[in-house]
């Protein structure tokens, strides 16, 4: 049983490991990592063909994990509250599981999913129709609001009793396979042909460097719609929305329980309350927040809506969420990993946040005019446009492109990619000491 437990620590990396030791090379770490899984031989280590084959074999639905090696910024939960739990591990023995530490030859046909995570769960039947997905996060640093041991128990168990009633629920998972995707896999990708393969090479030390990491699957689509001067879709720039960008807390031990609903929010006119459990959106059936995040994704950013069967006290309801054209910008993007390739872009290198009201003053802003303060300005090859533009930390931003309406990052990062093409430049005004200063700031691939 022990065993077992330390191969869910291994194989989740939902806690951390402390040590005396010297600390392990990121070589190391994947080299150790693989060892000792291996060893163990409970989970299939990077071979998602055999898991598919073991699964036509025995029956046993498919429980896939894509994380980073070594996940340095991944979720973690405390090795306690892993050791006590008695749902987790009797479960683990009902699934085909599977580890995929990198993202070589990854099918994007069948594996679609927020690659701004450094940890996701994927539930599947041995012929690839999806039962659902688990691995949310909101933060860079923050995910006890997202996930939780509790959470993906549930989701397991959830999976299970959709196998369980397969095939006859097939029609209800059919929308949770994406459409066509640009490459087949992430190798195919224009920025990273040539840089990598379809698998990881574990010779002459070169393992880390020969991993395509999940971020790097968004950052290439990106490059992609920028090097070819075309705007970026909003699926792209605000992707896989969190609940909370419709004013949406769900409770993350459970599948889909509402915790809170934020006044004045698409959620709140449809008529959601706290402790509806969502049952279905457009009839999908949902194991966690990351299979409310795969409709909202599915959701055009012209607007749209999305029926949900609720569950209020016993008693069924049917709800419709209306969402209104844009209704994605509110979610919130600067935390993750791909917000420094859109600084590159668009702000040249610049990390920005709202001023606050004394800095505002200092400015001369009014509440509610745009007024980002320059937190951190980039000092080396292309995040250095900024700088050689004239920008200084502590700056003031308080006009982009002509608009002064643009109060968030995010904001910023929209007019950037969606209105300029690289190899232009934008006016920008930064107020600094007080004093208003016109730059000229580059667009850049």
């Amino acid at each position: 049983m022990i065993s077992r437990v330390l191969l869910l620590l291994a194989a989740l990396t939902l806690v951390g490991i402390v040590s005396d030791a010297p600390a392990q090379t990121r070589e190391e770490k994947v080299r150790e990592d693989r060892r000792k899984v291996e060893a163990e031989g409970f989970w299939i280590y990077n071979n998602l063909p055999l898991a598919f084959d073991t699964a036509k074999k025995n029956g046993k639905p498919i429980l896939v994990v894509l994380r980073c090696i070594p996940c340095e910024e991944c979720v973690k939960l405390d090795d306690e509250l892993v050791e006590q739990d008695e749902v987790i591990r009797p479960l683990l023995d009902e699934f085909v599981c599977a580890r995929v530490v990198s993202t070589n030859g990854l099918d994007l046909s069948l594996f679609q999913y927020d690659t701004d995570q450094s940890f996701a769960v994927f539930f599947l039947n041995a012929d690839k129709t999806i039962y659902g997905r688990f691995g949310t996060r909101s933060h860079r640093t923050e995910w006890f609001g997202d996930v939780s041991l509790k959470g993906l128990a549930a989701a397991m168990q959830g999976a299970l009793q959709l196998h369980a009633d397969y095939p006859a629920n097939a029609a209800s998972l059919a929308a949770k396979r994406g459409p066509k995707p640009d490459v087949a896999s992430p190798e195919l990708y224009p920025s990273l042909k040539g840089k990598f393969t379809d698998s990881l090479n574990y010779a002459d030390n070169n393992v880390v460097k020969s991993c395509i990491h999940c971020h790097q699957i968004g950052d290439a689509e990106r490059d992609m719609y920028r090097a070819s001067g075309t705007p970026l879709p909003e699926t792209l720039l605000f992707p896989y929305p969190h609940p909370k960008a419709i004013g949406l807390i769900i409770d993350p031990d459970s599948r889909a329980t509402v915790k809170e609903v934020q006044a004045d929010t698409p959620a709140a006119s449809a008529g959601l309350k706290s402790g509806d459990v969502i049952k279905s959106l457009n009839d999908q059936p949902l194991l966690s927040i990351a299979d409310i995040q795969w409709i909202l994704h599915q959701t055009p950013a012209t607007g749209g809506q999305i029926a949900a069967k609720i569950d209020r006290g016993g008693a069924a309801q049917e709800l419709t969420i209306t969402l209104d054209s844009g209704w994605r910008s509110a979610d919130e993007i600067s935390w993750r990993v791909s917000s420094w390739g859109l600084r590159r872009m668009a702000t040249g290198g610049m990390l920005l946040e709202e001023a606050t009201a004394e800095q505002r003053q200092t400015a001369g802003v009014a509440d509610g005019a745009m007024a980002l303060l320059v937190k951190h300005v980039g000092q080396y090859g292309p995040h250095a446009a900024a700088k050689n533009a004239g920008v200084q930390k502590d700056d003031i931003l308080i006009g982009f492109d002509g608009r002064n309406d643009l109060v968030r990052e995010a904001d910023v990062f929209r007019q950037g990619m969606q209105e300029r093409k690289p190899g232009q430049s934008v006016p920008i005004t930064v107020s600094r000491n007080g004093k208003q200063i016109q730059l000229k700031l580059p667009m850049q691939e």
